[in-house]
């Protein structure tokens, strides 16, 4: 079973998704939606900006959303099947659009809400993020209840990395505690705390504008960052992605959750291959593979067994 993912906010770089514009009139129509709502030139953005340009949260999450469905739009175009989808954090709302829980020109519209939101919060907030690598979740979870300050951990991306988010003094110091331990700490390429309660002010000005989008129920299975399994309820949708703001990412439970129910081919959509290299660190027995480009999407659809665009 083929299990889709999409990759998270950090992931942005020049060029992204330019090669696939150019392969696939589907992927440079994903790139036109989003320029008609954002109101500016999305890919001309992406391919010639700089890096600092596409780190703004305001910019990275719209770009990494579409650089996301631009990959997916060339896997469906090539009949690659799939039967569950989940993304990483900024992830899931390209998940919700490739699910048919939301139209393309929908999850534009809330993913430049949720930017803004939370860009105007983490210029007020603050705060950084770093991956500890080599750790268990209850060490970096023992750590952070230590270290004074406001450190918490958030992402659980594997059984080896574990992102912790809070004020800088904080993070920087648990960051020391883990070196002192022979462990790495990697800041992480992003504006603020996310996931953690200094952006609470982002989730409860995202909410208001949420709940003016409909959303529907998606036509394949949908796994959660906030459970880590696969998502049932969908009554108050905007509720949830605004605890999702403020809430950790429960990304290795939910990558087992997707093993135990079939999935055994993982292919990430978006740039870079983070997602794809937590798969191959989680799960055994499985096929992992990303598309970002022409070169990826190509062994991608060989895998598949499906014919190349």
């Amino acid at each position: 079973m083929n299990a889709l993912l999409f990759s998270g906010q950090g992931s942005q770089k020049p060029g992204m998704a330019a090669e696939l514009t150019e392969r696939s009139h589907a992927a440079r129509a994903v790139f036109e939606t989003a320029s008609a709502v954002l109101g500016y030139d999305l890919l001309a953005l992406c391919r010639d900006g700089s890096a600092g340009e596409l780190a703004a949260t305001e910019v990275a999450q719209p770009a990494i959303m579409a650089a996301s469905l631009a990959a997916f739009a060339c896997l469906k175009e090539a009949g690659v099947p799939f039967s569950a989808v989940a993304g990483h954090s900024l992830g899931e709302y390209a998940a919700m659009v490739a699910s048919g829980m939301l139209s393309m020109e929908e999850g534009f519209a809330l993913i430049k809400l949720r930017a803004e939101a939370m860009g105007r919060c983490a210029a007020q907030a603050g705060g950084t993020m770093a991956a500890i690598l080599g750790s268990d979740e209850e060490t970096v979870a023992a750590v952070c209840e230590k270290t004074s300050g406001y450190v918490v951990p958030v992402n659980f991306n594997s059984p080896a990395q574990t992102v912790v988010a809070g004020e800088k003094d904080a993070v920087a110091a648990v960051s020391e505690t883990f070196a002192g331990m022979g462990k790495k700490a990697v800041p992480l390429a992003v504006a603020a705390a996310f996931h953690s309660k200094l952006m609470q002010p982002a989730a409860d000005e995202f909410y208001e504008g949420a709940k003016a989008f409909a959303f529907k129920e998606p036509e394949v299975d949908f796994y959660s960052n906030l459970s880590g399994e696969k998502l049932t309820d969908f009554s108050d949708m905007p509720a949830r992605l605004a605890r999702h703001i403020v809430s950790p990412v429960l990304f290795t439970k939910e990558l087992a959750a997707m093993q135990a129910a079939g999935a055994d081919a993982f292919f990430e959509c978006g740039p870079g291959k983070v997602l794809t290299g937590l798969v191959k660190k989680t799960l055994k027995g499985v096929t992992a593979l990303n598309v970002e480009d022409a070169k990826t999407l190509d062994k991608a659809l060989e895998a598949a067994g499906c014919a190349a665009l």
